[in-house]
This record gives C-alpha cells, sequence and structure tokens, in this order.
C-alpha cells in the first residue's frame, strides 16, 4: 500500500511548518463516504480509503439525466461489489440544475463569467452529497481533489495545494467552509496523476468511465455560447466596441460571448492586438485595449469564505484569481463578506464571476470569493 499523503519530499517542497495527514492515521477504523464519478481518480481514492483500514461507502451522485451517466452508475455498481463496498447513488439533478446550471446561465446575462465547478463544491458536493453522506452514518466525505490537509503551526488545520502543482485543485475548493473541509479526506493529494492510474492498473481495476471529464461537465463539447444559446433564454444583443477612450472600433455580438483578457475573435483590424478589458453591461458596449491596458492592480470580491482567521494571515499574501495563473503576491482588507485587493505586481485583469483564491506562502488556502469588479 502506498502512503499517499507522505509521497513527496516536505523539505523539497517548501512545507517546512506543515505536518500532513497519513491517510492511514487519519480514517483507521472510521466510517469515509466517498463520492465518486465513474472516473480514475475517485475510483483509486475509494481503494485506498479501503486499503487504509476504513469502512467506506460509495455515493454517486447524478447530475444530469444521460445515457453517460446511465454507464456510471453501472459500472459503479460493480465495481464497489467487486471491491465489497457499498455503494449508493443519489439523483441530485434537480438540485444540480437549481443550484449550478441555472446561476450560471444568470451570470452569463449579467456580464460575469461564471466557474461552475467552484460553485458545485460547496453547493453539491460538500452540500447535498456530504448531507446524504451523514445519513449514510459516515463521519467524513473523501473526494478525488488533487489538494491536501494538513496541521499547520501558525492556522491550525488548513487545506493545502496538492503535491502535483499540475493538478492542484485547492482553487475549486476555496469556497467549501472550513467545517466541511475539516470533516474532508483527500486520498490523492500527494500523488500525480500519472501514478492514479499506475496503481490501478497495478491492482487491475477497471475504469468506469476511463475518459477525462470535460471541463464543464454539463456543457456538450465545452461550447458554453451554443450551450446557451440552446437553453432557450433571452441572450443580449449586440452593441459597440469602443477603445478605453470611447473611440468606436467596431461591433459585438453580445457581451456574454465575450471575457475579461480575450483576444481571439473581437474581429477588429487594429494597429497592435487588442484585448477584451471590461463588459459595460448597462450601456451594452465592450471595451478593449493594449495589452498594457489588461494589467490590474486590484479588485474586489463577494461572498468571502474564510478558512483561517484573518488576524492570522501575513502582511502579504498570495492572490490567484485564474485557476491556471500562478498566485502572487497582494495586500487585503476583508470588509464584511468583501476581500478587497491591492495587487502589489500587476494581475491580468480580473475576471467578474472568476474565484479569487487567497494562499499563504507555503501553500496554505486562507480563503475564498467571487471576485465582483477591479478596483
Amino acid at each position: 500500500m502506498i502512503n499517499v499523503q507522505t509521497s513527496i519530499n516536505k523539505e523539497e517542497s517548501g512545507f517546512r511548518d506543515l505536518k500532513f495527514d497519513r491517510l492511514v492515521d487519519s480514517v483507521k477504523g472510521r466510517r469515509v463516504a466517498m463520492a465518486v464519478s465513474g472516473g480514475a481518480d475517485s475510483l483509486l481514492s475509494l481503494v485506498l480509503l479501503k486499503e487504509s483500514g476504513a469502512e467506506v461507502v460509495a455515493v454517486h451522485g447524478v447530475f444530469i439525466s444521460s445515457e453517460h451517466s446511465e454507464k456510471a452508475v453501472s459500472g459503479l455498481s460493480r465495481r464497489c461489489a467487486e471491491l465489497d463496498v457499498e455503494f449508493h447513488s443519489l439523483d441530485l439533478v434537480s438540485d444540480f440544475n437549481q443550484m449550478v446550471v441555472e446561476p450560471f446561465v444568470t451570470d452569463y446575462l449579467i456580464g460575469k463569467t461564471p466557474n461552475p465547478c467552484a460553485r458545485c463544491n460547496p453547493a453539491i458536493k460538500f452540500g447535498k452529497i456530504f448531507a446524504a453522506c451523514e445519513k449514510y452514518g459516515a463521519s467524513m466525505l473523501g473526494t478525488g481533489h488533487y489538494v491536501r490537509i494538513a496541521e499547520h503551526s501558525d492556522f491550525g488545520k488548513v487545506l493545502v495545494r496538492g503535491a502535483d502543482s499540475g493538478k492542484d485543485q485547492s482553487y475549486f475548493l476555496s469556497l467549501v467552509p472550513s467545517e466541511k473541509l475539516h470533516k474532508a479526506v483527500f486520498p490523492l493529494g500527494g500523488m500525480s496523476k500519472k501514478a492514479v492510474y499506475e496503481e490501478l492498473e497495478k491492482r487491475e481495476i477497471e475504469i468506469p468511465l476511463p475518459s477525462e471529464s470535460q471541463e464543464i461537465c454539463f456543457v456538450p463539447d465545452d461550447d458554453y455560447r451554443l450551450f446557451l444559446q440552446n437553453k432557450g433564454v433571452q441572450l443580449p444583443e449586440g452593441g459597440k466596441i469602443i477603445l478605453s477612450d470611447g473611440r468606436q472600433v467596431g461591433r459585438h455580438e453580445g457581451l456574454w460571448r465575450y471575457t475579461q483578457g480575450q483576444r481571439k475573435g473581437l474581429g477588429i483590424a487594429w494597429s497592435e492586438p487588442l484585448y477584451v478589458l471590461d463588459k459595460e453591461v448597462n450601456e451594452n458596449t465592450l471595451v478593449v485595449g493594449t495589452r498594457n491596458e489588461l494589467d490590474s492592480y486590484g479588485c474586489t470580491a463577494s461572498g468571502a469564505n474564510i478558512l483561517v482567521d484573518h488576524e492570522l494571515w501575513p502582511a502579504e499574501v498570495l492572490l490567484q484569481t485564474r485557476y491556471r495563473q500562478k498566485a502572487k503576491p497582494a495586500k487585503v482588507v476583508v470588509d464584511g463578506e468583501f476581500l478587497k485587493f491591492e495587487f502589489l505586481e500587476p494581475h491580468t485583469r480580473p475576471t467578474p464571476g472568476q474565484i479569487a483564491a487567497v494562499y499563504s506562502n507555503d501553500g496554505a488556502v486562507l480563503a475564498g470569493g467571487v471576485i465582483e469588479k477591479e478596483s
């Protein structure tokens, strides 16, 4: 059995003030619910929990009624029977539509670029599924996220980036309340994606859904524009494209088609590349500018989810405003439900609707919020 939570060298990683949970120590003899999707990550997580001495119950949430969902349920039912693991399937189609899909559509209609995965985690996985797991007598919930839980010398128990920087998913969990995270277990936190497939192959365990899931599970072919067009809602029409000085340089085809920082698809011939700077929803106007104008020095996020007492935060934090973005130094003021950031070096312009995730220098997640505006 591999020791998944200590599979990296702490001194090399820079996590010198963190004590990572060992999977066996955290779950042995406990009843743990494992959220399984049908993919490799959650399947190996289930196996590792069972091998670590946990009494495991597998829980699969059906979010979309489809042939794909039926295949996942039937495949997981067979795998769990082979592994001698109790299996439950939950019909969450209505909840998922109400709590994730409908807000996704609404956000685009009001000019935002939503992050449905970050919304799904607190509302569905650590909301509806978490509540159902308690009914099955489980004291903890396991997921296949590439993140870790650790004891920090300054902050106490914290959520920490996964060891595989290319797969780290802490950004998407930054809106989950701390009381839920403290009852979570993440068996893959110390592993790489390559190792996951190697471990399943070693055990000769077949994956019910072997293909990787798409970026947004409910959007076919990751084409959100076509998805919105097929929803039957009244989408905003086209309008002016202007420079930051007010000069009109073209026409857009609906603000919902664009996002801050976008370069391609603007259809504007100009002396240098132009990027989307802002969307003025009330005027139905798209504002564009040069690369230099894309730099931003602050933003405000709402719905602050404080994971570590902000009195314990360092004077300078690291802020990540996109998933595939390196976190950069910032100062932050906590003002009620708002997080107000001052960037200490330029950021690419933050996108309203995306997540602002706050980290310490050693990768602990301090807070998360939803970006409202540049400031």
